[in-house]
């Protein structure tokens, strides 16, 4: 069922479309059949692999332009065949915002790059450098159009790309999973930006994403599920959350409507479930919740922490004079799963590599298992102990091949074949990559390239393992996948650090949470206790959790409480 908005111009017309690329044996799309009509806002999730990534490709040009392949059907914007237009053409049409936006940027100045296109079309000097602080302004970067790029935040680098291809009035904007880089705060923000530039321009705006609940911070006229390559359903987000095809398709609903559901509450359209803040629930709603409290008994079976990494009034600055650490003490125990938040810039990325030993510390202490003299061991010595995965995967692939890329470690500790087969195959199978293990890595997309970066670490079977945003572009089935096998390296008594932006895993699987700002380690604590803290929350640039709200609306005696419950539930109950 479409929920077109009618009266509208139509821009983009699919009817029984398929494509195939051409170093693949099946089609990855079949039968799309898909209407977008200008002012219209459409979230399309799905698993990875289920063929998103290529309708974007298709719908931005870079299918068939770039990649090649054979295509059946009809595909048209604005009533043209795409197949018949040039790239320059679809571009004036479609502007499309990189999941990495640092891929994206050509110029040296923010002014620059929101100026590339125009440059291009030789547009007067005059009228151009108007436009573009027009358009810097109306995105909220005007105060920033003599910054380099590389100097601004990740929400302000969002809002320059975002500028980059409004400048050309294009009436359909596709955004690919915008959220994955940027903190809870600053992703709640580019929801509210995406949806104001929706309102301003009446473009059309398609977002791919996976964290669902994020992107319906603000609403949407539709959501599109994929799988398998195919349209499974195109539904309003209130008809969608009432299904099971969330759930029966690996993807993560709304944590206040898996509460719900836990507790025997119906959910239905007319209770407006696609955001707490409209969900309307009943007198026998709220009883149900407060009974499913009460007569649920859980068992406590935390076991008194064991130190494995201890560091100690550890200051960092750059070479530029930014500090980016001032005075952090942060003890790291045996087994356990840690996550590590806070705003983009805050030092959770340096405070790893200073464990690693990838940068060194002007003042401070660090012992690992008893080692004293940590701060004096090389890299490789570290890395014998602590294993790091880099949030882009790009910046750790060095090999050709995915199997040779995840081997490439245990070679070069002298492992005998026979065993590296053995564990690569393992780490295959747990990282969702066994049917890629004679790919190119060239071949992977970005999620998947990640997968394999994690993969290539696990196989070490280290110590302890930092993760920095494990999950960032990854389906929900194989979010649960690589977090479980996670869990149960901290089961075997290995630590597992992750640095994320993501507040769902904090919460399911960090047993600790230390919180990040301006430098400092601000909270160290369950993610039930920073998730419903305000001044944590505001100084960290995090996001409130939609169970300590679900709490509130059900007259909870202590909405705290229950998000902590929540958590041991899923912990306790689901995963014995």
């Amino acid at each position: 069922m479409q929920n077109i908005k009618e009266g509208n111009e139509t821009l983009l017309e699919i009817r029984d479309f398929g494509f195939q690329y051409t170093a693949q044996a099946e089609p990855t799309l079949y039968d799309i059949n898909l209407t977008v009509r200008k002012g219209e806002k459409i979230l399309i999730i799905g698993p990875s692999g289920c063929g998103k990534s290529t309708l974007a490709s298709c719908i931005n040009g870079l299918i068939p332009f770039s990649f090649r392949g054979e295509m059946s059907g009809s595909f048209r914007l604005k009533g043209r065949e795409t197949q018949q237009m040039s790239l320059f053409e679809i571009s004036h049409i479609v502007g499309t915002v990189l999941q990495d936006s640092d891929d994206q940027f050509i110029g040296l100045t923010v002014a620059e790059d929101i100026a590339f296109a125009l440059e291009n079309d030789e547009m007067p000097t005059e009228p151009m450098h108007e436009l573009v602080k027009k358009t810097a302004e109306l995105v909220g970067v005007g105060n920033h159009l003599n910054h380099a790029p590389g100097d601004i935040s990740g929400g302000q680098k969002q809002r320059t790309a975002l500028a980059g291809v409004m400048v050309n009035h294009v009436d359909l904007l596709l955004f690919d999973e915008p959220l994955a880089n940027l903190d809870p705060a600053t992703g709640k923000q580019a929801v509210e930006l995406i949806d104001e530039m929706c309102a301003a321009t009446g473009a059309a705006v398609l977002i791919i994403e996976h964290r669902l609940e994020d992107a319906l911070h603000r609403n949407v006229d539709r959501v599109i599920l994929m799988n398998e390559g195919r349209i499974l359903a195109d539904l309003s987000p209130d008809e969608l959350l009432c299904t099971d095809l969330l759930r029966c398709n690996g993807i993560r609903e709304p944590l206040y409507l898996t509460a719900l559901k836990y507790a025997g509450v119906k959910i239905t359209p007319e209770m407006e479930p696609w955001n707490i803040r409209t969900l309307h629930l009943t007198p026998d709603d709220k009883s149900n919740v407060q009974r499913w409290v009460k007569e649920t008994r859980l068992t406590d079976r935390r076991a008194a922490p064991e130190v494995l990494l201890s560091a100690r009034d550890l200051c960092f600055a750059y070479a530029n004079g930014t500090k980016a650490l001032n005075g952090v003490s942060l003890n790291i125990n045996k087994g356990e799963l840690m996550a590590i938040v806070g705003t983009n810039g805050a030092g959770k990325s340096t405070f790893s590599k200073v464990l690693c030993g990838f940068e060194t510390p002007q003042s401070g202490t660090i012992t690992f298992s008893g080692i004293d003299n940590w701060m004096n061991l090389s890299i490789k010595e570290r890395a014998d102990h602590v294993g790091y995965v880099m949030q882009n995967p790009n910046q750790m692939i060095s090999q050709t091949l995915i199997f040779d890329e995840i081997a490439l470690g245990l070679r070069t500790r002298g492992i005998s074949e026979e065993e590296i087969i053995v564990r690569v195959e393992h780490a295959l199978k747990v990282c969702g990559l066994w049917p890629f293990r004679r790919w190119p890595v060239s071949a992977l997309s970005y999620g998947q390239k990640k997968r394999v970066t994690i993969a290539s670490i696990l196989v070490l079977e280290p110590e302890m393992i930092i993760l920095d945003e494990p999950t960032a572009g990854q389906d929900y089935r194989h979010y649960t996948d690589i977090m479980e096998f996670l869990r149960s390296l901290a089961a075997k008594g290995i630590a597992v650090v992750m640095i994320t932006h993501d507040m769902h895993l904090m919460l399911e699987y960090a047993v600790r949470t230390a919180v990040f700002s301006e430098g400092r380690l601000i909270a160290c604590d369950t993610g039930a206790a920073i998730l419903t803290d305000p001044d944590i929350i505001r100084q960290a640039s995090l996001k409130e959790t939609s169970l300590y709200a679900l709490g509130q609306s059900c007259d909870l005696e202590d909405p705290r409480d229950f998000v902590r419950f929540f958590i041991d539930y899923e912990r306790e109950v689901l995963r014995s």
